[in-house]
């Protein structure tokens, strides 16, 4: 079982009850009940927390995850979801309603997309001219159309997209998958995030972080540029025996401390990434060397182009690292990256221009390699746009203010259906009317790709079972996993 319960002590139950009748009565209860029930056993022994591999509840789709993040909120009336109105209303009254975030700036024009769409591949979904190397790869992906926060800053959405809840303090999606599953690796982090050299996404390492859960549950930065981590290897003057030696003493120093202080999860934790550190020294190296792939790899990626360049690189290295088993990648872009409130006519096509290429790259790579069925692909941001004009000062100026009732993204392999779309937001791209897939369904499924029961994978913080869904009645979507 993979529920994780701290002991409470004798002194915080008292300090809990002290001030009402819940100690009488669960007395009371507790004698009544004991000619029926087994003898109360209290967990004595200190949890371990650890990377060790887990057997999942039930039989896994998925083992890996790669999450695409696309920070800002990419414009789905522009992507993913046409709504042909939009162009016959261009520069009209919007004749609804609408939920500005940026009521300064606001406007109630509608409009239309700059951009064409057409259906692609079997499947005959309508994906945007911007995204010509996702549309070679359609019939490989879902493309969810009914995506929900409510919440309309960026903030609120992502942790809300990364740790299932909008406050801050949660952990990361990758912290709970590590926690409940652990590694498929000792060389290597079970959990890897991955910032874009332009500077880190909207909250920065909260978007990585372990929250409550033990440290060693915290997602490891890979960096943009070289070196990707840092102090890897050590001076020459301490390679060999030297190393060796120092790290056995300090092992021992630190396992003797803990023993002495077996509550303190951050020491373990750090014993724990002492070792690691040690062994990532061939391994960590092998892994982020992308010169050992193909020329025709480098080329499928981007990494011969200077505009996918960069993306592309970073794509590639995440796939070596699920292929060696780490468990959770996250690639993010910049701050703020697909937060078009203007000049969306050229911004938006420098994103896609950036990013396109490399996602729909690392999908056909996984593919031919067999790693598609067991590795969920996600690309997506923490909302989509608006259908109205944003900052109305001339047609190169405009853009699109925040929409988080009702966008889109898409996902690929780890039992994810191949193919189609799911849900549909109104005809104007602003609100999810069919099969609202709310970001609690959305872990829902994910957990249940991973053979995860989300009431079994808990923590106990604060006196209080954790979990990732948190008491929000999440759904697996069914509509958009591979039938059996």
């Amino acid at each position: 079982m993979l529920t994780h319960l701290q002991p409470q002590t004798r002194r915080h139950f008292l300090a809990q009850g002290a001030m009402s009748l819940a100690p009488i009565a669960l007395t009371w209860l507790l004698g009544r009940e004991a000619a029926h029930a087994a003898p109360f056993k209290p967990n004595l022994e200190q949890p371990v927390f650890d990377l060790i591999p887990k057997t999942p509840h039930k039989p896994p789709k998925a083992k890996a995850m790669i999450s695409l993040f696309m920070q800002g909120g990419p414009s789905q009336i522009d992507l993913l979801d046409p709504k042909p109105i939009l162009n016959q209303l261009d520069g009209q009254r919007f004749p609804g309603t609408i939920k500005y975030d940026n009521a300064a700036q606001a406007s109630s024009k509608v409009l239309g997309s700059p951009w064409r769409f057409a259906p692609r591949g079997e499947c005959g979904t309508e994906i945007s001219e911007l995204l010509p190397h996702l549309s070679g790869i359609v019939d490989d992906i879902c493309v969810i159309r009914s995506m929900h926060t409510g919440v309309n800053n960026h903030g609120q959405s992502i942790h809300a997209l990364n740790t299932g809840r909008i406050q801050r303090g949660r952990p990361a999606l990758g912290s709970w998958f590590t926690y409940a599953l652990g590694a498929e690796t000792d060389n290597l982090p079970a959990y890897v995030a991955m910032t874009d050299p332009q500077g880190l996404p909207v909250e920065g390492v909260l978007n990585w972080s372990n929250g409550w859960l033990p440290s060693i549950y915290q997602g490891t930065v890979i960096r943009p540029r070289e070196p990707r981590i840092l102090n890897l290897d050590p001076p020459v003057h301490l390679r060999g025996d030297v190393q060796r030696n120092y790290l056995s003493y300090l092992t021992q120093l630190n396992k003797e401390h803990l023993e002495s202080n077996p509550r303190e999860l951050d020491l373990a934790a750090r014993i724990s990434n002492y070792e690691l550190a040690a062994r990532m020294q061939s391994a960590a190296s092998e892994a982020l060397d992308i010169q050992q792939e193909s020329l025709a790899t480098h080329r499928l990626y981007g990494i011969d182009e200077p505009e996918t360049q960069e993306y592309g690189t970073r794509c590639l290295i995440a796939r070596r690292l699920v292929e060696r088993g780490v468990r959770f990648v996250q690639v993010f872009t910049k701050n703020q990256y697909w937060d078009h409130h203007g000049s969306i006519r050229t911004s938006l096509p420098a994103a896609c221009g950036k990013t396109d290429k490399p996602a729909a790259a690392l999908v056909r790579d996984l593919k031919q390699r067999g790693l598609l069925d067991s590795t969920i692909v996600h690309w997506g941001g923490e909302m989509g746009r608006l259908p109205v004009i944003q900052n109305d000062a001339g047609p190169t100026k405009v853009g699109r203010d925040h929409n988080t009732y009702g966008f889109s993204m898409w996902v690929a392999g780890g039992g994810f259906r191949r193919g189609g779309t799911y849900g549909e937001t109104d005809e104007f791209g602003h609100h999810a009317v069919v099969d609202v897939v709310n970001h609690y369904d959305y872990h829902a499924t994910l957990m249940h790709l991973f053979g995860l029961e989300p009431e079994r994978v808990i923590y106990r913080h604060n006196s209080r079972a954790q979990s990732l869904l948190d008491g929000q009645a999440g759904a697996v979507i069914k509509g958009v996993l591979q039938s059996a």
